[in-house]
């Protein structure tokens, strides 16, 4: 049950974790998801929760939205700063945004979000030096 890029840490997965992170965190929002994040220490990098309701689909497109999900986080969690847990919920209109753009716009959703909550490490510093 594991998916290629995530191993057991590098997702949320009991309910009590989705908890903390909802009641303790901040959250910001755009039109298409939802960011909660909580500061922790005991993890060296961010891991990720998704919570995509049915609001959002049926499960063909809710397990599209959260594959999706996971491919952008992946994609910039090396410009993330480490210690934290982050719950992304997706709203009805991310299935439009899956569909319409694909995993660009969903990646630039998130990265917006990410900026705005102040988790990023450094917009690009990583990703751009990190082949040479």
């Amino acid at each position: 049950m594991t998916a290629g890029t995530f191993s057991g840490r590098g997702r949320l997965s009991r309910s009590a974790e989705f908890d903390r992170v909802y009641r303790h965190g901040r959250s910001t929002a755009n039109r298409h998801l939802v960011l909660y994040s909580f500061p922790n220490a005991a993890v060296e990098r961010p891991r990720l929760g998704l919570s995509v309701s049915r609001k959002v689909g049926g499960a063909v497109e809710r397990n599209r939205v959260k594959r999706v999900l996971r491919e952008a986080f992946a994609e910039l969690e090396r410009e993330l700063a480490s210690g934290h847990d982050l719950v992304v919920v997706a709203r009805p209109e991310a299935l439009a945004l899956t569909e319409r753009e694909g995993l660009a716009g969903v990646e630039s959703a998130l990265s917006e979000l990410l900026e705005r909550a102040g988790l990023r490490a450094g917009p690009g510093t990583e990703g751009t030096e990190a082949g040479r």
